[in-house]
């Protein structure tokens, strides 16, 4: 065989071989990954996500909050929420807002803390919490409550001013007209329907009859005295007027009825039988009396009347003026720094649940509720400046630097007829050492009282007044 014949054969052998190697790799080889199809991704389901803000510390927090917003993931697998909080001042208006993302793993719960970059000055805000978008919670809460000030605005006659009207007070005859009530009296204490002549509507006039429940012990001995007032009447002249019971406790004790409000503002019906017949109510709406002149408004007349009714116990044997304690809740909680700053016998203790009257150059900005609404709605044509001016000698921060007893207060995050920031100025301002003082911070709670007050007033009382 020719060489060439050579080369031949061996050139198509070393082909052939190749494409046999060249098939077998391909045969070999792993497919190329299909690329054209995608399997689906469950998307998680929604429903099972549960999402709360928890109530930490009271809502009451130094500098920044840390807003805790529990996220519990029911999906088997993991979930990424995003997590944005609103913060906003008690006047709505907007500060911040703190966005994140939130990673879940399936079958858990994630506890997730939001917080400011900034320190936030003392006060209320409001924080708007959402997940994915979804409304959690709409709440108020504190920082520094201790720090809020609102600095008296007192003008330069106050204090003149009160003691002229207990100066006119005092030029009335008292005339008590004690009317038992057998239905609740018992051995141990008895209870009357109590008239008092209390100061005009004004400079002059007639005197004003203002009534009230009074339970006197009947061993002879000297007693401490407790002094309740009542909320702002707006229960209705239907309902009936809380009447004490002579089992109640064995204290000399005082629910005052101030003029034209409850036992004033209601049909016999509506009262435990003392035959006075029918009363009414000749103010309107109270907080708006005669506003804007302070010598004929309403709460010149409401305010002595809380003085007194504290006259009248110093008339009774069986009072011990130097034990006196007062409380109430709203009205009745500022009614009871009333006494503690303006009666002729000094306070051994007060208990003011949620007070009004306090700051109303504050509570009319915050657009309160309720006898707040009636200042703002009835100012007519005097001024905000006018308006404040005037209410200015009512105001309970005004009243707070004549107040040095120990006092329990409370007042509800959440409330909007009274607002936090009110109460808590006033409180701020109180002559009282810090020692002997307690603001109770109810984080959820609105116009009402906290669970634990009557064993907070008590407690407090039996501390300055004995059992």
């Amino acid at each position: 065989m020719s060489r060439s014949k050579l080369y031949f054969f061996a050139l198509l052998a070393l082909m052939v071989g190749s494409c046999g190697c060249e098939k077998m790799k391909s045969q070999d080889a792993p497919k190329p990954a299909d690329t054209t199809h995608v399997d689906p991704v469950r998307p998680p389901d929604m429903s099972l996500i549960k999402q709360e803000v928890l109530v930490t510390d009271n809502w009451v927090w130094s500098g920044k909050p840390q807003i805790t917003v529990r996220i519990e993931n029911s999906n088997t697998a993991k979930v990424r929420l995003g997590v944005r909080t609103k913060i906003l001042t008690d006047s709505n208006v907007t500060l911040t807002t703190v966005a994140d993302s939130v990673d879940v793993p399936g079958k858990s719960a994630v506890e997730h803390v939001v917080t400011t970059a900034e320190n936030l000055e003392p006060g209320i805000y409001r924080a708007a919490c959402f997940v994915n978008e979804k409304t959690v919670r709409s709440f108020n809460f504190a920082i520094d409550p201790s720090q809020i000030i609102s600095a008296p605005d007192k003008q330069a006659d106050f204090d003149q001013f009160w003691q002229a009207a207990k100066d006119q007070l005092a030029a009335i005859e008292m005339s008590p007209n004690l009317i038992e009530l057998p239905s609740k009296s018992t051995e141990s204490r008895k209870v009357y329907m109590v008239e008092l002549n209390s100061i005009p509507d004004g400079l002059n006039g007639e005197p004003v009859k203002i009534r009230g429940y009074y339970c006197e012990p009947q061993d002879g001995q000297k007693h401490p005295v407790i002094m309740h007032f009542y909320g702002y009447d707006t229960q209705g002249t239907t309902a009936k007027v809380e009447c004490p019971h002579g089992n109640g406790s064995d204290h000399a004790e005082f629910y005052l009825s101030h003029r034209g409000q409850y036992i004033n503002n209601r049909p016999e019906s509506s009262r435990v039988p003392d035959g006075l017949g029918d009363l009414e109510n000749i103010y309107g709406d109270w907080a708006s009396y005669h506003m804007g002149d302070k010598d004929s408004y309403y709460y010149r007349g409401a305010y002595m009347d809380v003085v007194q009714a504290v006259r009248f116990m110093a008339t009774r044997e069986t009072s011990d003026m130097t034990k006196l304690c007062a409380e109430g809740s709203s009205q009745g909680g500022a009614l009871a720094y009333v006494c503690a700053a303006l009666s002729d016998y000094p306070c051994a203790a007060v208990a003011a649940n949620v007070a009004f009257m306090c700051n109303f150059a504050e509570a009319m900005n915050l657009r309160a509720g309720l006898a707040y609404w009636e200042i703002k709605d009835n100012q007519g044509t005097m001024s905000d400046e006018e308006v404040l001016r005037a209410m200015s000698y009512f105001d309970i921060k005004n009243m707070a630097s004549r107040i040095s007893c120990p006092v329990v207060a409370s007042t509800g995050l959440q409330d909007d007829v009274c607002p936090p920031r009110t109460n808590i100025t006033a409180f701020n301002n109180l002559a009282t050492p810090a020692d002997k003082k307690e603001m109770v911070y109810c984080p959820e709670m609105g116009h009402s009282y906290p669970a634990n007050w009557w064993t907070k007033m008590n407690t407090l009382f039996q501390s300055v007044i004995g059992n």
